[in-house]
């Protein structure tokens, strides 16, 4: 068995028609395939036994949450999924459709004998406990959302501090020429969706899929409104309410455990979503804008920030990743922009702009996975070696995906107007990106704030310093 290694890949290498990318550490210590390429580990048979129970993606995400795959230590995780998403990406796997003659033929008998004498074949392995267990009734009723949302969100609101930092903002961060760091670069955000939503005192701010209560804590110390923020997450409410507590604008600001199809006390004269229709799905799209659009004064703004996936290949059905469904996000889904863009208009919206942050988000997501490594005893402790693995291969992997513009994601102002038409947007985009009557927000009196010096880039809205 010393040239395990060099069996699974030649079988391998046979199965598909194109050399794999990576090289590959048996058990038995025996090394193989292209000299230079970055190396996995198989710990144990089992890790075998994942990939021909489950080929691809799904195979390989259970080896490694698992911890019977891993990383070499002269290789780095970016250039392993680097490797991957290229390969997969070849023309001859695009198109590679391996059926019942190809894998129980001369080719895949080669790579069901190389399992045999590993001694990998055997029953199905259970998949690792991190993997979601949600999906029981009606895609996106209520309830199931409720249950995907916690699968997320409710892993533990000490563990996010950790990969977020002391923003607690899980979304693109704006690396404007001034922001240094994380904290300010999502400072700078938050400031920027203020701006296009034209938020000034005495307004009326909805922030739907509110977080841990951020942007609202932004927008009522500098903006001087008044905000709702909803969430299904009961972790992030309680600490979204605590935040609000503590900086002592429980009379401005109200956080609320509620479904976005439960909001009936519009309405509202500006209304932000962030980081949250990517959980709708497609089916309920219309219902969530039209149900927007109900909430919002005639001429009244939304900041709709969403994720959107790249559109399909000409004849090639859409395939949703199964590690995402499973492990990350279940049952969401991505749009492409332009759809996007299409339902809003049907459902009585004005889309008046549209701004790529794709750049970004491959930078944000890069400082969530440095904070995770930095802290990956203390992420261990609080969410379980499993569940750290999962952040980190998810996080990892999007910052690619951002970054070889395989996903984007994309601010999209779009306003409710009145009857005879107006939008109640200034004449040129600079005009309106500029709170009215000054070029930065300013603390508004009354309301608790950073001390005079500060700046939207470098106030700390966190209960703590940044971990980083």
């Amino acid at each position: 068995m010393a040239q395990l290694a060099a069996q699974l890949v030649e079988a391998l290498d046979g199965l598909l028609g194109v050399p794999a990318p990576l090289r590959v550490q048996a058990w038995d210590g025996s090394v193989a395939g292209p000299p230079g390429a970055p190396t996995v580990v198989l710990r144990n048979r089992r890790a075998l036994r994942r990939l021909l129970w489950s080929p691809g993606e799904l195979g390989l995400a259970r080896a490694y949450v698992a911890g019977d795959l891993e990383i070499a230590p002269s290789s780095d995780l970016y250039e392993v999924l680097s490797a991957v998403a290229g390969f997969v990406e070849l023309p001859e796997i695009r198109t590679l459709h391996l059926g019942p003659r190809d894998v129980l033929g001369a080719k895949g008998r080669r790579v069901l004998a190389a399992a045999l004498r590993a001694g990998a074949v055997g029953p199905r392995p259970t998949p690792p406990p991190e993997e979601a267990r949600t999906g029981q009734g009606r895609l996106h009723s209520r309830s199931r959302d409720r249950a995907a949302i916690s699968h997320h969100y409710d892993v533990g609101n000490d563990f996010y501090g950790l990969v977020l930092g002391s923003s607690m903002v899980y979304s693109c961060a704006y690396w404007t020429p001034g922001a240094k760091s994380l904290e300010a670069a999502q400072e700078a955000k938050l400031d920027l969706i203020c701006r296009k939503l034209g938020l000034r005192p005495g307004m009326r701010l909805l922030d739907v899929g509110c977080g841990w209560g951020s942007l609202l804590l932004h927008a009522a110390r500098h903006y001087g409104v008044t905000a709702v923020g909803v969430s299904i997450s009961r972790e992030q409410v309680a600490l979204a309410r605590h935040r609000v507590e503590e900086a002592g604008l429980g009379d401005r600001v109200e956080v609320r455990l509620q479904d976005y199809r439960e909001i009936t006390d519009g309405p509202f004269d500006a209304i932000s979503s962030v980081g949250m229709a990517e959980h709708v799905g497609e089916e309920q799209y219309r219902i969530y804008a039209e149900g927007l659009h109900r909430l919002l004064v005639p001429g009244g703004r939304l900041l709709n920030h969403q994720i959107a996936r790249r559109p399909d290949h000409p004849g090639e059905p859409h395939r949703t990743s199964p590690f995402i469904d499973r492990y990350v996000f279940p049952d969401g889904e991505l749009s492409p922009v332009g759809s996007t863009v299409a339902r809003l208009e049907e459902a009585g919206f004005e889309v008046r702009d549209v701004e790529s942050l794709r750049e970004h988000y491959g930078l944000t997501l890069r400082e969530w996975v440095a904070n995770l490594e930095a802290n990956w005893a203390e992420a261990v402790r609080l969410a379980g070696r499993g569940r750290a693995r999962v952040w980190r291969l998810y996080m990892a992997a999007s910052a690619l995906a951002f970054e070889q513009n395989r996903i984007g994601i994309n601010q999209i102002l779009a306003v409710r107007s009145t009857e005879e038409g107006d939008a109640g947007l200034p004449a040129t985009r600079e005009e309106w990106l500029l709170r009215p009557g000054a070029r930065a927000p300013q603390p508004v009196t009354g309301v608790p704030a950073a001390s005079p010096a500060s700046t939207p880039a470098d106030l700390d809205l966190g209960d703590r310093r940044s971990v980083r």
